[in-house]
């Protein structure tokens, strides 16, 4: 049996009465681009920090190659941290500030200086040594801050909300750089955000995190195609939630009725809680007629927004719920489309979700 690179087993973590992580298990590969996403609150960053060594877990363990890391002090792990304010050092040059890590390790001046300069055309920054971090712009002292991480080749670097001071322009830009620079490097890369939109753009995986513990672990795809649970299904791209009636279920699959219409074959997530069953439907995987037919749910226009190469379309059932469909621009039912019209939406039964 091959040893996990990274497995994080069992890690709790109470701060009183407060548990902040309740029970987090993973294992990581080498070279693994790994996101925690979640909102505020859920326990990722508290996670992170633990594996840095910033802080203790209250019960688990962490262990790298097979071997604990967990009486090792943080400055002893060997792992990169890039925070979300760059930590950079005022008073140092771009290249001091690269070199510094090394320096702390005592690497002879010759491999410092030679390592500066593979950092420096890594993150696209010749030519910037003898500047002051406050002479450069946010983005570039992310950069730098990411290569200092990166100077003394961490197995492991760690990301904790990074971009999130960035403007959304600049946080794509920097987005394609991360994922260059990982791709170039393979470095394992534990990254933390709360932006789902961020996390579908960098990683291999996604542990999706609420309240302390890890509701669902896999690629954008898998998480965004099977939730595993109703948290994930929101959390991960747009959806709405329908209260609906269960007629019949049987491996894994379910019949509802909703609005008047019956539905077959739809995948079920049993949650095991008395909140009642719910349908989930994505606004680009619903169609949209204004001609009454069957097995279609009713609904009247409440709003229609242009976004550029869609068109989102809110509607309102004949219950009330509010339910969206996203039509690409164009679509010849968005033609002479009014609030207030009624329409039928349709949708195909294994892009829905049952939550029970």
């Amino acid at each position: 049996m091959t040893t996990p690179f990274l497995k994080i087993e069992g890690i709790r973590k109470e701060y009183g009465p407060v548990v902040a992580v309740q029970d987090v298990n993973l294992e990581v590969e080498r070279g693994e681009f790994l996101t925690f996403l979640g909102p505020s609150g859920s326990g990722k960053s508290t996670t992170l920090y633990i594996l840095a060594g910033f802080d203790n877990p209250t019960r688990g363990d962490i262990k790298l190659n097979g071997k604990t890391l967990l009486a090792t002090p943080s400055q002893k792990r060997n792992i990169g941290m890039v925070f979300q304010r760059y930590t950079l050092f005022p008073h140092l040059s771009v290249g001091d500030n690269i070199a510094f890590p090394l320096k702390v390790r005592r690497l002879p001046k010759h491999q410092i200086d030679a390592k500066v300069k593979e950092m420096l055309r890594l993150v696209r920054l010749e030519g910037f040594e003898d500047r002051k971090p406050a002479q450069m712009s946010g983005g570039q002292q992310q950069r730098v801050a990411l290569a200092r991480a990166l100077a003394y080749d961490p197995p492991v670097l760690l990301m904790d909300e990074p971009l999130s001071a960035l403007d959304k322009k600049l946080r794509e830009e920097i987005q394609h750089e991360i994922r260059r620079i990982h791709q170039q490097t393979e470095v394992t890369i534990l990254y933390v955000t709360h932006d789902q939109e961020e996390a579908l753009r960098l990683s291999d995986r996604i542990a999706v995190f609420s309240k302390g513990v890890i509701d669902q672990i896999g690629t954008g795809p898998e998480l965004y195609a099977n939730p595993a649970t109703r948290f994930v299904a929101q959390f991960i791209g747009d959806s709405d939630f329908l209260p609906c009636q269960m007629l019949h279920s049987a491996n894994g699959r379910a019949t509802v009725s909703v609005g008047g219409a019956v539905f077959s074959d739809v995948p079920l997530h049993e949650t095991g809680k008395s909140e009642g069953a719910a349908l989930m439907l994505r606004p680009e995987r619903l169609s949209l007629t204004r001609e009454p037919l069957q097995q279609r749910l009713a609904a009247t226009v409440s709003d229609i927004t242009f976004l550029g190469n869609n068109v989102h379309v809110a509607t309102s059932t004949l219950s009330g719920d509010p339910l969206s469909v996203r039509l690409p621009f164009g679509h010849p039912a968005i033609s002479g489309l009014s609030r207030g019209d009624s329409v039928w939406l349709g949708f195909e039964a294994a892009s829905a979700h049952v939550f029970n």
